[in-house]
């Protein structure tokens, strides 16, 4: 059967990392260490389920067995546990062919992530701080670090412009689901006669880039330096810590204002730079793969209305995977766990079906 042959060729390369891991060449040699470590760790969830799998079938046909026995009450028993055990075991197979689906190379990566307010004025500059905070609370139980790289307020306390970078275990895997138009509807503090108002967001989780798959030329980029300032265009400082990058061959610009020091500042603003191209770059991807795989690369599109937050009724429901849950009050807090997971779910069955098509036809 090809799906356990598969399987037994992972375990198998499973078990020769472990051994690597405590061979002395490799421990002695860091670089070497690092990588199998690696190598083992992006195994281990694979391995650990099939390794479950195996134990189910074992068990069914031990149960199969008994099937056969004389006395009743055993027999009983082995159709009992034969009950039992089926939907584990599809339940398990299920789950090892989503693991097994072919990785998006960017789901280790740290995250740019970018909110900006949309249509509705104060009000949508409200939820997008809101929103920030939202993320902001989930990377805390992530134990993921949260830098804020630039944020351009609104006078009624929200933000017109929130730039972070988040970096942690597997955050873009987490996230990349999070683009696109956020939507709210609820009743602003400043309206007088209790209308519900809707305004919208939107949401970019760019994957973060290296120096290795982007390479930025000195000569490509302009840097400006500046006096950092807060709301009101009240100076922070008196030195000339802020830095602008512009980048020549694509005009995409990028500040950074956060840190006091122009050197910390400016190496924010090469992280966000690159990520851009890093972007630029996965779009030309998508457009080259056609339409019916756009989804395979990883990125969502911002311009798609993907979630809408009625404060009313405490229900958020994500349009794109037909979910509804009533309880916007957790989510607000941070508690979005449950909407990541059923987003991944979603995506990742409508992959296998494709998976499923393509060998078919093939």
């Amino acid at each position: 059967m090809e799906f356990t042959r598969q399987l037994d060729d992972v375990e198998r390369r499973y078990e020769e990392l472990t051994a690597q891991l405590g061979d002395e060449s490799v421990v002695n040699d860091p670089e070497k260490y690092r990588k199998a470590a690696k190598a083992q760790r992006d195994l281990e969830e694979i391995v650990e389920a099939y390794r479950e799998y195996k134990r189910l079938a074992d068990a069914f046909e031990q149960a199969q067995g008994m099937r056969t026995e004389s006395d009743p009450d055993l027999r009983q028993m082995a159709e009992d546990e034969i009950t039992e055990l089926q939907p584990k075991i599809d339940a398990q197979v299920e789950q090892l062919r989503f693991l097994l689906l072919p990785k998006d190379p960017n789901d280790d990566k740290d995250v740019l992530l970018e909110i900006r307010a949309g249509a509705g004025g104060d009000e949508a500059s409200l939820f997008a701080a809101e929103m920030f905070r939202v993320y902001s609370r989930y990377a805390e139980g992530q134990r993921w670090k949260v830098e804020l790289t630039s944020m351009s307020e609104s006078g009624a306390g929200g933000v017109k412009e929130v730039i972070a970078l988040i970096s942690g275990n597997k955050v873009y895997s987490r996230l990349k689901y999070e683009s696109g138009v956020h939507r709210v509807q609820r009743v602003p503090v400043t309206e007088q006669q209790g209308r519900i108002h809707t305004s919208t967001i939107t949401v970019a989780v760019l994957p973060e880039a290296d120096d290795v798959e982007i390479k930025i030329d000195p000569k490509d980029v302009r840097i400006d330096t500046f006096c950092s300032s807060g709301p009101g265009g009240q100076s922070v400082n008196t030195t000339y810590s802020a830095v602008r990058m512009t980048h020549l061959p694509t005009g995409l610009v990028v500040s950074c204002q956060d840190e006091k020091s122009q050197i910390k500042n400016r190496a924010k603003a090469e992280r966000v730079l690159r990520s851009r191209l890093y972007e630029l770059e996965l779009e030309k991807q998508m457009q080259a793969i056609g339409a019916d795989r756009r989804s395979q690369v990883g990125t969502g599109d911002r311009s798609e209305k993907i979630r809408t937050y009625n404060f009313k009724e405490n229900r958020v429901t994500d349009h794109r995977i037909g979910l509804t849950l009533h309880q916007l009050d957790r989510i607000m807090e941070g508690e979005v766990g449950e909407l990541l997971d059923a987003c991944t779910s979603h995506f990742n069955a409508r992959k296998l079906k494709e998976q499923a098509q393509d060998q078919a036809v093939a």
